[in-house]
């Protein structure tokens, strides 16, 4: 029920918060392999996740998750993006969503009628719930976007995927 609301504020809010997420990515400094990758082709991708998350959480295991991250994982590859910054993109994306969902108010707002200090048994169940399919979503989505990734790596003959120390 409050879940339901969330994801679909959240999808309705997908257009900002995909600027914000992929202007993030760019910038980074954790990241900075992601500033091969154009804004404009960014921004749109991150868009389609927000904008099908209710359908993607709801079936995580979906083979439209695993083929949609594994195509990240292979072009983040081919783009020579090392692993860790496609990992730490994932949990900038993670980390976004849970941001605009605090400082959008949209937990409140998804409780209509019930005081900022009480909040229903019932209520509270349903955002611990959304808490952990968002979390088991972005589990599968980064293990395919590492499969898409080692795949590609393995494909191409090159050793992609050796261990560095962070410079």
């Amino acid at each position: 029920m409050i879940g339901a609301k969330l994801i679909e504020m959240i999808e309705i809010h997908a257009s900002q918060l995909s600027r914000d997420i992929a202007t993030d990515l760019i910038t980074n400094e954790r990241t900075p392999g992601f500033r091969v990758s154009p804004i404009e082709e960014l921004t749109p991708r991150l868009f389609e996740v927000l904008h099908d998350l209710g359908d993607w959480i709801g079936d995580p295991r979906s083979a439209q998750v695993k083929d949609e991250f594994m195509m990240w994982g292979a072009k983040r590859f081919d783009q020579r993006i090392p692993l860790r910054q496609v990992i730490y993109g994932i949990v900038l994306f993670k980390q976004h969503l849970r941001r605009y969902i605090a400082d959008n108010g949209l937990i409140a707002a998804s409780l209509p009628g019930v005081e900022s200090d009480y909040v229903l048994p019932m209520h509270l169940l349903s955002l611990q719930e959304l808490n952990a399919t968002v979390n088991q979503f972005f589990d599968e989505a980064l293990y395919y976007l590492v499969c898409g990734y080692e795949d590609a790596a393995s494909k191409s003959h090159t050793p992609g995927l050796t261990i560095t120390a962070p410079a």
